[in-house]
This record gives C-alpha cells, structure tokens and sequence, in this order.
C-alpha cells in the first residue's frame, strides 16, 4: 500500500508540474498537488521510509 501511494505522489506531482509549465488548466493542478501532498504525509504518518 505505501508503495502506491509514493508512485501516486510522484505521479500527480509530475502531472502538475506539466500542467503548471505548459498548461492553464486552473484549479485542477493545485488540486493535483494537494493529493500528492496528502499521500506524501500519510505516508510519513504510517512511519515508513521515503
């Protein structure tokens, strides 16, 4: 389960940086970034290893 949820974080973490240069998509990027944030941290929470 940890190991989906960092492939997820650093997956919606590359989409958003793509759509921050490239696109104007509004909300969906920051959205996008709180998600991966929000794995990144319970991740940290559950106690294991980045």
């Amino acid at each position: 389960m940890g190991n989906i949820l960092y492939a997820l974080a650093v997956i919606l973490v590359i989409g958003w940086a793509i759509g921050f240069i490239g696109y104007n998509v509004g909300g969906l990027i920051h959205i996008l970034l709180v998600i991966a944030l929000i794995a990144v941290v319970l991740r940290i929470i559950q106690g294991q290893k980045l």
